[in-house]
């Protein structure tokens, strides 16, 4: 089963970060050696705006992190026309980014692994799992 990762997992599980959950790290770690972890294009755009804004750093530059991340096995997911029309057509808060990773997990199917309680409580059949478990 595919999991895709929202970008602040994306990010906690590349940092090592605590907020990301054992069963949560312990779920992608097995799904990436699966060949089936899974992001989202948009991710790597989110993740270049928060290093511009100075909300976050990498130990090495976005391209090459990017890069790296993709040979060590992590899937990415181009977006594409109909990825943003279902992203248009979600019933969910209007962050288009979270829009699109939503509709990138709908369309591909799979799981998205999440913190943002708002995409955890929204009503919907996309299957979640909390990140922070």
């Amino acid at each position: 089963m595919t999991i895709l990762l929202d970008t602040h997992a994306l990010i906690w599980l590349d940092q090592d970060d605590p907020n990301l959950g054992p069963e949560a790290r312990k779920r992608a770690d097995a799904t990436l050696q699966q060949g089936c972890l899974a992001v989202s294009a948009i991710s790597f755009w989110e993740v270049a705006m928060l290093i511009g804004k100075g909300r976050i750093s990498l130990s090495l530059p976005i391209s090459a992190w990017r890069r790296d991340l993709l040979r060590l096995g992590l899937v990415e997911i181009p977006v594409d026309g109909e990825i943003g029309i279902a992203a248009a057509q979600l019933d969910l808060h209007g962050d288009p980014a979270d829009r699109l990773i939503v509709a990138t997990t709908q369309l591909n199917g799979g799981v998205l692994l999440t913190a943002d309680q708002a995409i955890l409580d929204w009503g919907s059949d996309v299957e979640r799992y909390d990140a922070r478990k």
